[in-house]
């Protein structure tokens, strides 16, 4: 039992504590490499560790954290949950940000649009991927394990998740990602499938990446 915890204690170091590392400083420094090597790259690093950690080292298969098989009907919740998710966070832009004075870092938000559109779908793809293995999937489900109460998990991998975007994004962004940390976690503790999380994070960033706010 006390070699389980610390495993899982570990686990979620491994996780979570992606949020407070300074990422967007080292993808700085990957930038010569090429349009992929942002700190996209440290995001993809960050779940193969984490995968191979729960396979190999916990020895528990993916569906432990989430990873579950992914039917038609679950692609369908998925869609509609990024839909919605959408609209509300468009109306959040456009409305509840001027209301409050509260802008988005523009020079993040250039930098992201900068890249040819094939690289920023690239980058939808880790983002919906990674966020949700690391700030979803794997905390939600062991601080389950350890406390046996699925909402403190819920609540410290979606306030982990909202600030870490204050690095990237500013202040003025805290309360979009919120809105989007509470919703996609409320979807993942519903249908405790990441996949369909997934796919409705890929939705919402996908869009904003072919229709940016302005």
């Amino acid at each position: 039992m006390a070699a389980t915890r610390l495993r899982i204690f570990v686990g979620l170091l491994l996780s979570l504590g992606v949020g407070v590392l300074p990422l967007p400083t080292w993808g700085e420094e990957l930038r010569f490499l090429g349009p992929f090597a942002n700190n996209d790259i440290l995001f993809w690093a960050a779940v193969a560790v984490l995968l191979a950690y729960v396979l190999f080292v916990e020895r528990r298969p993916l569906a432990s954290i989430g990873l579950r098989r992914l039917t038609p009907a679950g692609i369908l919740v998925g869609l509609a949950a990024g839909i919605v998710l959408f609209v509300l966070l468009a109306i959040e832009y456009v409305v509840v940000l001027p209301a409050l004075h509260l802008t988005i870092d523009q020079t993040s938000l250039q930098k992201i649009l900068a890249p040819p559109l094939l690289f920023r779908l690239f980058s939808v793809a880790r983002a919906a991927v990674s966020e949700e293995v690391l700030f979803r999937g794997y905390p939600i489900e062991r601080l389950d394990e350890l406390t046996g109460n699925r909402w403190f998990g819920a609540v410290v991998s979606c306030t982990i998740f909202s600030l870490a975007h204050v690095q990237y994004w500013g202040w003025g962004h805290l309360i979009v990602a919120a809105t989007g940390g509470i919703a996609l976690t409320l979807l993942y503790v519903w249908r405790r499938n990441l996949w369909i999380n997934i796919i409705a994070h890929a939705f919402v960033d996908g869009v904003a990446m072919v229709v940016p706010p302005t």
